[in-house]
């Protein structure tokens, strides 16, 4: 698990990040609402939480820098991993690159995985 990563990555639903666009801040999904934080995966877990939880849906992930976030907390959560939580709404600035769940997963992580 990469802790000090330049990049977290957030995955949500297209119509959420429509939604988010319109306001200009990404409040979070249903879950994120109920757990009290945003709930992000760093690039080494995306694909396993794109598996897990995000398998044939309509959906998008969020690239956003580490640098431009002052409230994330890397905490225990799958499997005794680390992930990083953001507690507070994300501003939609903050948002580095849009990627397309179903066709950039691979490419993304393969790609950030060799650098």
């Amino acid at each position: 698990m990469v802790v000090n990563s330049q990049f977290i990555y957030k995955i949500c639903q297209k119509t959420e990040w429509e939604k988010a666009r319109k306001t200009g801040v990404y409040t979070g999904s249903t879950v994120d609402i109920e757990d009290g934080f945003i709930h992000f995966s760093p690039i080494d877990l995306l694909k396993s939480t794109a598996e897990k939880y995000f398998k044939n849906q309509d959906a998008v992930i969020l690239e956003v820098s580490t640098k431009l976030l002052n409230h994330i907390k890397w905490e225990e959560a799958r499997g005794g991993s680390l992930f990083p939580h953001l507690y507070g709404n994300l501003d939609i600035r903050q948002v580095v690159r849009v990627y397309d769940l179903k066709l950039d997963l691979d490419d993304l992580c393969r790609n950030a995985l060799n650098k």
